[in-house]
C-alpha cells in the first residue's frame, strides 16, 4: 500500500512539473516560488512579469502572449509598430502610460505602479523626435530593465552606469534606429550586466544572423516567443 501511495504522489508531482514547464513558467531554483520573467514577443515588443504576477507590456505590436492580463502597458512612441494597446488583455485597474504621459510638461517622469518603478528616459534619432519618444528603465523585483524603444545614442546614456541596469534591450536595425556597431557602443556606454538585441529587421519578429552580429559585452540572444528568467 505504501508503495502504491508513493507511486501516486510521484506521478502527481511529475504531472504538476510538466504543466508548469509546458506553460513556460520560470521557477526559482532555490524553491522560492516564481521568478521575474521577460517574454520577448519579437520586433520591439516584450512582456515583463514580476514574482507577484504583476504584468507589464512594453510597445505591444508583435508576436503572441497578449492573453495574460496587463497591470501596466507602456508605449515609447506613437508609431504603429509600438502602440497597439488594444492587444493585451487587461486587469480592471490597468494603467496605460504613453510617451505623452512620460514627457508631461517637457519633463521626464517617474511612475510607481503596483510596486513597479518606471523611469522615462531619452530616446531619439533622425526618425524619432526626442519630444515624441522615450525609453523606460523599469525596476521590477529589484531588477532594472532598460527598454530603449526606438533610439540611437543619447547623451543621457552616459549617466546610465550609475543606475546599475541589469538588462538593456537595444534596437539595431540600422534603418529606423542605430546600426549594430553603434548599438554595441551604446551597450558599452550603458554598462548593463546583460545586453539583448531587439528591433533587428523591419517587418521581422527576429533575425538570428543580425542577433549574432551584435558584438556587445555580455550579449544574450533571446528569440521571438522565448521567455527567460531575470536575475539580479
Amino acid at each position: 500500500m505504501k508503495s502504491k501511495a508513493f507511486m501516486c504522489l510521484a506521478a502527481l508531482f511529475l504531472f504538476s512539473f510538466t504543466v508548469l514547464a509546458s506553460a513556460g513558467v520560470a521557477e526559482d531554483g532555490d524553491g522560492g516560488g516564481l521568478m521575474t520573467r521577460l517574454l520577448y514577443q519579437g520586433h520591439g515588443s516584450l512582456r515583463l512579469t514580476s514574482k507577484e504576477e504583476i504584468v507589464v507590456y512594453v510597445d505591444p505590436y508583435a508576436g503572441e502572449g497578449y492573453d495574460v492580463p496587463a497591470d501596466i502597458i507602456l508605449v515609447t512612441h506613437q508609431h504603429g509598430d509600438h502602440n497597439q494597446v488594444q492587444l493585451p488583455a487587461r486587469k480592471e485597474n490597468c494603467v496605460v502610460i504613453s510617451e505623452a504621459d512620460a514627457l508631461a510638461g517637457g519633463v521626464y517622469q517617474t511612475f510607481y505602479v503596483n510596486g513597479i518603478e518606471i523611469e522615462a528616459v531619452e530616446a531619439s534619432n533622425r526618425n524619432h523626435s526626442p519630444h515624441n519618444c522615450v525609453g523606460y528603465i523599469i525596476a521590477i523585483d529589484g531588477i532594472k530593465v532598460y527598454a530603449a524603444g526606438d533610439t540611437s545614442t543619447t547623451e543621457q546614456m552616459a549617466t546610465f552606469p550609475e543606475r546599475e541596469i541589469d538588462y538593456a534591450l537595444l534596437p539595431c536595425d540600422g534603418v529606423y534606429n542605430m546600426k549594430l556597431e553603434e548599438a554595441a557602443v551604446c551597450a558599452e556606454r550603458i554598462g548593463a550586466k546583460v545586453n539583448i538585441p531587439i528591433h533587428m529587421k523591419p517587418g521581422a519578429l527576429f533575425d538570428r544572423e543580425i542577433a549574432e552580429s551584435f558584438d556587445a559585452p555580455n550579449r544574450l540572444i533571446v528569440e521571438a516567443g522565448e521567455e527567460i528568467a531575470l536575475e539580479k
